[in-house]
């Protein structure tokens, strides 16, 4: 066998691996794949561990093997939202229409600012609209304020420490509209950063339940006040749903 020829067989048996673990309910076992696959063991070894170091596959104390990241599915250690922007949009679009406000989607960046990765607009000539192209402070919009509430106690201390070395603005404060979101389940900002304008953003959950985005409806200040409930549970539905979304796994059965 050529070297392009195996180096194609190890291309697609990666892909084909992929594939089988997302249909498993359980952690397989090596065992398990090499009965299921016909392959020999050295080799889907070698494929295990090299899903193993790119995320893809995590690999428990009982040498048992589960898919916890498709490609193209944000983690930890990578920044690929690719996948998130497709699935979220249909379910973003949907909030959209029903509040008749408008949509983002929100992610924090490895350097700590906030990212819009989608924006969609409703069908009404008021409506609130912003350049999405350039990133943001965390604590100045209500979907950052959401991410920061995802945060573990040491990761928010630490983010507060950066806010009070770079800026006057009072951490204390900002750490308690965080604790009240980590609370509630939801952010609500009436007052934002941009002049008349207000945001509600509510969490989406990767499968290991840690916050990884957030869904964001803004609008006009006092529309949105006014219909505060309808703007917090189409919020935290669409956030919801998203969420389902990324939890299920891929299954041809």
């Amino acid at each position: 066998m050529g070297k392009n020829e195996s180096a194609n067989r190890g291309y697609e048996r990666i892909l084909q691996l992929i594939e089988w673990l997302s249909e498993q309910v359980q952690p397989a076992t090596l065992a398990d794949v090499v009965q299921a696959t016909g392959w020999p063991k050295s080799s889907t070894l070698l494929l295990l561990r090299s899903l193993v170091d790119g995320g893809y596959v995590s690999r428990t104390q009982s040498t048992r093997y589960q898919l916890v990241r498709l490609p193209g599915e944000p983690s930890a250690q990578n920044t690929a939202w690719g996948t998130l922007i497709r699935i979220s949009e249909p379910v973003l679009r949907s909030v959209v229409d029903s509040v008749e406000e408008t949509g983002f989607l929100a992610v924090l960046t490895p350097d700590m600012r906030l990212r819009y990765l989608n924006k969609l607009l409703p069908a009404r000539e008021i409506r609130y609209d912003r350049d999405i192209a350039s990133t943001r402070v965390p604590h100045y919009v209500a979907s950052g304020l959401m991410l920061l509430a995802g945060m573990t106690d040491t990761e928010l201390q630490s983010y507060l420490q950066q806010v009070a070395a770079k800026s006057n603005d009072d951490i204390e404060q900002i750490h308690a509209r965080v604790l009240a979101c980590r609370k509630d389940g939801y952010a609500v900002n009436l007052q934002g950063r941009v002049e008349g304008a207000a945001g509600v953003s509510a969490p989406i959950y990767d499968r290991s339940g840690h916050f990884i985005a957030a869904v964001n409806i803004s609008g006009p200040r006092d529309r949105i006040a006014e219909n505060l409930e309808q703007v917090i549970a189409g919020a935290l539905e669409a956030a919801r749903q998203i969420s389902e979304i990324l939890a299920v796994r891929i299954s041809r059965s």
